[in-house]
C-alpha cells in the first residue's frame, strides 16, 4: 500500500464526504478510492468512515487522523526540499481560489514565481463566489469586503479598484447616466461580487442634494447577469449595457476607447481584498510563499495598494 497515496484519498474523502467526488478528481473509478480507504483501515487496524447510500462521515477514530494524516501528507511533499541542494525551498501544490478578474491578472504574472520557486505548482480556481476551503480542498482564497466566516484567518493585502464602464455604441443610443440614481433606467449587466449582486455602491461628490464621501447603494437591474466577471465584461463590450468591472479587466479597453467610463464624478466604492485560509491548520511555507507574492504584486499596483489616501470600506 501506497501510505501517502492512501491518506491523501482518505483526507479528500473526509473533506468532500463523497468517494464518488473524489474519484472524480483523481480521474479514477470510485471503488479504487474505497479500496484505498478501506486498505488504510486495515494498515491502522480501525474504521475511519461510516458508508452509507447518502453520504460518508468520519468516525471518532477518522476525525481524529485527519490533521495528523494531513501533517504527514505535508511533510512528504516538503521532504525532497528538506535535503540536498534544493533543502528549505518551499514545495509542494497551492490551489487557491480567487475572483475571476484577479485570477486571470494572477495567471499572466506567475513566470517569476515559479522561477524562484521550481518546487511549487499552483492551481488557480477561478470563481466570482465564495468558496469552502476545507471541501474544496483549497489552501487559500482570495475574497472581497467585508468577511463573515470567523473560523478562517484573514490577511488584508489590498483593495478592489472598479470602473463603472459602457461600450460608444450603447452610450450612442442611451442617454448617458448623469446621477447614480439614472441607472434605474439602464440596462445594468451585472455579477456576483460582493453583498446583493444587483446592488451597485458609489461615493458621492460635493453637489447639491448629496453630502460628499457618503455611501449610495443603487438597486440596479437589466436583462444580462451572469455569475462570471468575464462574461459581464464581454457583454459589455458588445454594447449590451452598462457594467461595473474590475480595472484589471477594463483598463485597456478604456484607454482604446473601447469603453467608456460612466460617471468618473461617481467613484464606485472600493473593497478590501483578504486571503483567507483555515484557522485550524499551519501555513505551509509553499503557501505562504504564493500569498506573499500575491501580496507584492498588489502592493505594486496603485490601484490595489493600501493607501491611506484611499481608505477601503470594511
Amino acid at each position: 500500500m501506497d501510505l501517502i497515496a492512501a491518506l491523501r484519498s482518505f483526507v479528500r474523502v473526509a473533506q468532500t464526504g463523497s468517494f464518488s467526488a473524489v474519484a472524480t478528481e483523481r480521474g479514477v473509478t470510485q471503488p479504487a478510492i474505497s479500496r484505498q480507504v478501506s486498505a488504510l483501515e486495515d494498515y491502522l487496524g480501525a474504521r475511519l468512515v461510516h458508508r452509507s447510500t447518502q453520504a460518508v462521515t468520519l468516525t471518532e477514530e477518522g476525525r481524529e487522523l485527519l490533521l495528523p494524516a494531513q501533517r504527514l501528507i505535508d511533510d512528504a511533499e516538503d521532504l525532497p526540499f528538506n535535503v540536498g541542494a534544493r533543502r528549505g525551498r518551499p514545495a509542494g501544490r497551492v490551489r487557491i481560489a480567487l475572483p475571476v478578474p484577479l485570477g486571470l491578472y494572477l495567471s499572466s504574472h506567475l513566470a517569476p514565481f515559479l522561477a524562484s520557486y521550481e518546487g511549487i505548482s499552483v492551481d488557480l480556481v477561478l470563481r466570482d463566489g465564495v468558496s469552502n476551503l476545507i471541501e474544496e480542498g483549497l489552501d487559500c482564497e482570495i475574497r472581497l469586503g467585508p468577511l463573515e466566516d470567523s473560523t478562517l484567518v484573514a490577511r488584508t493585502i489590498g483593495q478592489t479598484k472598479a470602473y463603472l464602464v459602457a461600450s460608444p455604441g450603447y452610450l450612442e443610443q442611451h442617454q448617458p447616466p448623469a446621477h447614480p440614481r439614472d441607472l434605474e433606467q439602464h440596462d445594468c449587466i451585472f455579477y456576483q461580487r460582493w453583498g446583493r449582486e444587483n446592488v451597485w455602491w458609489f461615493s458621492t461628490p460635493p453637489a447639491p442634494g448629496d453630502v460628499a464621501g457618503q455611501d449610495l447603494a443603487i438597486s440596479v437591474s437589466g436583462r444580462i447577469h451572469s455569475n462570471n466577471a468575464g462574461a459581464v465584461y464581454r457583454a459589455a463590450l458588445a454594447g449590451q449595457g452598462i457594467a461595473l468591472l474590475s480595472h484589471l479587466l477594463v483598463a485597456e479597453d478604456l484607454a482604446a476607447g473601447r469603453l467608456l467610463h460612466v460617471m468618473p464624478d461617481y467613484p464606485t466604492r472600493r473593497f478590501p481584498i483578504h486571503v483567507v485560509y483555515p484557522s485550524k491548520r499551519s501555513l505551509p511555507p509553499r503557501t505562504r510563499a504564493l500569498i506573499d507574492y500575491i501580496s507584492g504584486l498588489l502592493e505594486d499596483d496603485p490601484d490595489m495598494a493600501m493607501d491611506a489616501a484611499s481608505p477601503v470600506r470594511r
